[in-house]
């Protein structure tokens, strides 16, 4: 993957996430599309698929459109972005995850990918912090614990019925893992701490 198409969306990503951080955190919020883009990188995805996964979040959450991004780096490229953007995010957060859930029963496998590649780094950086801080991590969300769980759970089952390759099937399990750790345990904090977030 030596293709200056990559290096180019890296910088458009960091310019369209510059000055915003990750909920109630100091992390510059970029090192989450980098993180998504690595663990892509390491499945051997398509170069549009990592590149997706830079700009996953750009038109859902700053100022970029879906035609930027469609000029910058083709119609491909925008379809993934699209598919990983919420429709309408005025609507209620039940109903934009049953939503998103919904899409994801028939959505095509690379979209799923990067799904599951931003849910599995998701997930890690709330273990990592439940481990450090505890149950105090779950005020920084829209939506409580409980409602988390749903969320996760859905994710999870989600993902390792419907994912097809090795390493989509591989990375399932972890995030698999991962959600049992966190929520299937009286607080989750002592098995949290116990995964390797960094794998």
């Amino acid at each position: 993957m030596n293709n200056p198409r990559l290096f180019d969306a890296i910088e458009f990503a960091a310019r369209a996430h510059r000055g915003q951080f990750r909920k109630a955190s100091p992390l510059p919020y970029i090192l989450h599309p980098l993180s998504v883009a690595r663990i892509l990188i390491e499945c051997d995805a398509s170069e549009e698929i990592v590149i997706a996964a830079l700009l996953h979040d750009v038109v859902e959450d700053t100022n970029v459109t879906l035609e930027q991004v469609r000029g910058a780096f083709g119609d491909n490229v925008a379809r993934l972005v699209q598919g990983m953007s919420e429709p309408n995010r005025k609507d209620t957060w039940e109903n934009r995850k049953r939503g998103t859930l919904e899409f994801l029963e028939t959505a095509p496998q690379d979209i799923l990918l990067i799904e599951l590649a931003d849910k599995l780094d998701n997930i890690r950086e709330i273990g990592k912090d439940i481990a450090r801080e505890g149950d105090v991590v779950w005020q920084r969300f829209n939506r409580g614990r409980d409602q988390q769980a749903w969320l996760y759970e859905q994710f999870a089952d989600l993902f390792l019925r419907r994912m097809q390759n090795e390493c989509g099937i591989s990375l399932a399990r972890q995030f698999q893992e991962n959600v049992n750790a966190i929520f299937r345990t009286e607080t989750g904090r002592v098995a949290a701490s116990r995964i390797d977030y960094n794998r």
